[in-house]
């Protein structure tokens, strides 16, 4: 593309045009050396043979076989060979396809007391070995942590269990605000806790705590503030 005998352009001028470097016009890629062609191969069989390795456990892998190589070489290496790790990634956000969309209730609203507007969202949390789910309450104004739980799965038990603790300890507010996530069967979507905010498996899953009665319990782990 750039002729450096043009009788009228030179390179320099060329290389603007082209929306390049001089120093990009003149550079010529090398190839990988015999040690990292052959630290390549070992990756390979290794990826082969454990899928599910990532550029960390790459590391561990080679260092064993006594090959003393850099996470940062390994993850460049990786991505050259085009490698990524397959193994099940969390996945918090995704909708329910058949949950109602409520509408957005806090647009505009001034929140200047407690208990107004809670709170939750779900993350996870990196593992050794995977991930465990974590999902808070939360007061908007206070910015206190309510109740929270963790989880190896990602089922309504836990969210429900960190809502009715959180219910019980401080009462109910006017506005309870999160995402669209699908936990289960149920819409943990819903922004309102009553005034028929919430629909059939909301209320039948937070029922007995609105009502006063006992509360459900499923195995978990967490705490309150």
């Amino acid at each position: 593309m750039v002729e450096a005998s043009h009788p009228r352009l030179s390179v320099v001028r060329q290389c603007a045009l082209l929306g390049i470097s001089r120093s990009g016009h003149y550079y010529r890629p090398t190839g990988e050396s015999v040690a990292t062609l052959a630290l390549m191969r070992l990756i390979d069989e290794a990826f082969l043979e454990c899928p599910y390795y990532g550029s960390r456990q790459m590391v561990r892998h080679l260092r064993r076989l006594g090959h003393w190589v850099g996470r940062a070489r390994v993850v460049r290496l990786m991505r050259r060979m085009g490698l990524a790790a397959i193994y099940q990634k969390p996945n918090t956000s995704a909708p329910h396809p058949e949950h109602r969309v409520y509408p957005y209730l806090l647009r505009d609203l001034a929140i200047i007391r407690p208990n107004q507007v809670w709170c939750s969202d779900i993350t996870y949390i990196p593992m050794r070995r995977g991930f465990l789910y974590l999902v808070a309450i939360m007061d908007w104004h206070s910015r206190r942590v309510l109740s929270w739980r963790v989880s190896n799965t990602m089922d309504v038990a836990f969210c429900t269990d960190a809502l009715e603790e959180a219910l019980a300890r401080h009462g109910k507010p006017e506005v309870f605000n999160t995402d669209q996530g699908s936990q289960g069967g149920l819409n943990w979507s819903s922004q309102h806790l009553g005034g028929g905010g919430c629909d059939e498996h909301t209320e039948a899953a937070f029922g007995s705590v609105w009502a006063g009665g006992d509360t459900l319990s499923w195995p978990a782990t967490g705490g309150t503030a």
